[in-house]
């Protein structure tokens, strides 16, 4: 192994680390306990290697916001994996993402509710966005009727999805009644009336 592929290697791994003890703390703590000072003696590597390998806390949320992507990506192919036909599929991929959002509020507020330094819905996207979407996309896809736009319309169905999650997180709608929530959007979505 050369010096400059150990070098590489090491570099990859604090980088990894750092990401690591932010969304550690943040899950534990909220995203305001969350500081370069503080994530430099989590770590035990100095404030200036921090900086080193980003520009500061935001930079840091938006490596733990792709990575999440790439947590949630695994989750909806798995999702998909498990289902059989398109209506539920477009389901399991619904209860997939609601149930990685609440079971990690802070990842899921780092990709989805709290501002980052990354380009979404545009070309320049992170691949780990992209294909995010993608899985989505793919869900409600057979659902578009002809002259829809399939990427706006799972822009609505991510929306219906995205509100479920923060309205349930924040205690504005009931948990108990999210089963049933969630069923109403997959049926406005895929009526059963839909062919599979």
């Amino acid at each position: 192994m050369t010096i400059q592929t150990r070098r590489e290697r090491e570099r990859a791994e604090r980088e990894r680390l750092i990401v690591t003890a932010a969304r550690d703390l943040a899950e534990a703590e909220g995203w305001d306990a969350v500081t370069t000072r503080r994530l430099a003696a989590e770590i035990e590597y100095s404030q200036p290697v921090l900086y080193s390998h980003f520009k500061g806390k935001d930079a840091i949320m938006a490596a733990v916001a792709v990575r999440g992507c790439e947590e949630l990506t695994a989750e909806l192919r798995a999702a998909v994996a498990a289902a059989e036909g398109a209506r539920e599929t477009l389901a399991a991929v619904g209860e997939a993402y609601t149930s990685f959002g609440r079971r990690r509020p802070a990842l899921y507020d780092a990709m989805f509710t709290h501002l980052v330094d990354l380009p979404f819905a545009t070309p320049e996207a992170p691949a780990a966005l992209r294909e995010a979407f993608g899985e989505l996309l793919r869900a409600v896809e057979p659902f578009a009727a002809a002259g829809d736009d399939p990427a706006l319309l799972t822009e609505t169905y991510w929306a219906g999805l995205h509100g479920l999650v923060t309205l349930m997180r924040s205690g504005r709608l009931p948990q108990e009644a999210h089963d049933r929530r969630l069923a109403l959007l997959i049926g406005r979505f895929a009526p059963r009336t839909t062919p599979d």
